[in-house]
């Protein structure tokens, strides 16, 4: 993998405290990896954690960072995408404690132009937490879709 020169607000259509991921590690044909600390602020946090399910939202973050990065060096503007589903999602935890380094993990497995699916993962200190494939729509023209779809 080779280091990314972009941070996520800058390869993804969000906004602000909707940006989850706090840091682009690296990334290659295949593949992206990005990090976040979870913190007391973190937007999710509960107690003294961020449920573990909001893992869902980090992996979808960091496909769309691997699209997003995709997107700047083909010279084409960061598109929204659509997360369609997740498939055998799996965690070994309830939640992502305050102060752990979560790394985030989307590795392509499929690529049909519009439609993707991806392997991702979530790792502390390299040990494996969460793992899913999510299934990802990123339509050509994302503002005809949603016009069309009455949005």
């Amino acid at each position: 993998m080779r280091p990314c020169p972009y941070p996520p607000a800058e390869l993804l259509p969000h906004a602000g405290a909707m940006v989850l991921i706090e840091e682009s590690v690296g990334y290659d044909e295949t593949g992206f990896i990005a990090a976040l600390t979870v913190r007391e602020s973190s937007l999710f946090r509960v107690g003294t954690g961020v449920p573990a399910y909001i893992a869902i939202e980090y992996m979808a973050q960091t496909c769309g960072a691997f699209a997003g990065m995709a997107a700047r060096r083909a010279g084409r503007p960061v598109q929204m995408g659509f997360l369609l589903g997740t498939r055998n999602f799996s965690t070994d935890r309830d939640c992502f404690r305050i102060g752990e380094r979560l790394e985030i993990g989307a590795r392509l497995l499929l690529d049909e132009g519009e439609m993707s699916a991806f392997a991702c993962t979530v790792s502390i200190a390299e040990n494996e937490v969460a793992r899913a494939q999510l299934n990802l729509f990123r339509p050509h023209d994302p503002s005809s879709f949603l016009a069309g779809a009455g949005a």
